[in-house]
């Protein structure tokens, strides 16, 4: 099972899960559909399916031009707020496509009909994946927009965090920077989480990507699963899991990214007025 990794827009992640062996391509939140299908085209692909995290638009909305495009084609989601939707799923319902195999683990609060997907090919020695849109990142977690912090908790403690270890995690944006910054401001002696920024930073200056991770990293440097550590109960002043999961919320909520120093060529520039601070 290959997974295919597609930044597109600001700093999201579209997916393409390939069967190698049938050709078959199973898409994640394909918002950019003009470049899914070139990229199918060109690899020989048959695009059978459409994963859908949640309804915000730079997730869903290529989905109604693949289905002009492949009127065949099935879109599956957990919300009728989802455009193009063809199947909704419940928890835990499974889907096959050729020999991949799909779970889908609703986790309500991003949005109230969010759903990770988790994603393994039968008789394969790869590691399984987990498709997270907003729900998890690298580092973090996504926003209450229609749930609480009581739902978070039972999304990455019940839902994401029982999943085998080794599970590769593949979100929805490209916020690991600005997520380990903060984990390091929540645990300072966290050296997993200082090895992760720099290798984050390191990562963005050849502009690749970061992710996937995997959940067992998660549990070593991500404030959100790390609820009973020391360190993240003092930064929040409280002991309860569900509490402290609000504070840390609230808290990435107004922690502002601290600038980095521009590049010598953007200093200069600055200094000449060719560019606006």
């Amino acid at each position: 099972m290959k997974v295919k990794v597609i930044s597109i827009l600001e700093d999201n992640y579209m997916y393409l899960v390939i069967e190698e062996r049938g050709k078959q391509a199973v898409a994640v939140d394909p918002a950019v559909p003009h470049r899914l299908l070139e990229i199918v085209r060109r690899e020989g692909l048959s695009l059978v399916a459409v994963l859908t995290t949640h309804h915000h638009w730079d997730h869903a909305r290529g989905n109604e031009p693949l289905r002009k495009e492949l009127p065949a084609l099935k879109v599956y989601g957990g919300d009728d707020r989802i455009e193009g939707l063809t199947d909704k799923v419940t928890h835990n319902q499974k889907l096959k496509f050729g020999s991949i195999n799909v779970r889908c683990l609703c986790t309500p609060c991003h949005t109230s009909g969010d759903v990770c997907f988790y994603v393994w090919e039968d008789e394969c020695t790869d590691d399984p994946a987990v498709f997270t849109g907003d729900t998890m990142f690298i580092g973090g977690c996504g926003r209450f927009f229609e749930g609480s912090a009581n739902q978070m908790h039972h999304n990455l403690t019940q839902v994401l965090g029982t999943l085998p270890p080794e599970t590769k995690v593949f979100c929805g944006h490209e916020c690991t920077i600005k997520n380990m910054k903060f984990a390091v401001l929540v645990e300072p002696e966290n050296i997993k989480a200082k090895e992760m920024l720099s290798w984050a930073r390191a990562r963005d200056d050849d502009d690749k990507p970061t992710v996937p991770s995997t959940l067992k990293d998660e549990f070593d440097y991500n404030p959100y699963l790390r609820l009973s550590e020391e360190a993240v109960q003092k930064f929040t002043k409280k002991e309860d899991p569900v509490e402290v999961l609000e504070v840390l919320r609230k808290e990435m909520d107004k922690f502002k990214k601290p600038k980095e120093r521009l590049p010598p060529h953007a200093m200069l520039a600055l200094e000449w007025g060719l560019l606006r601070p």
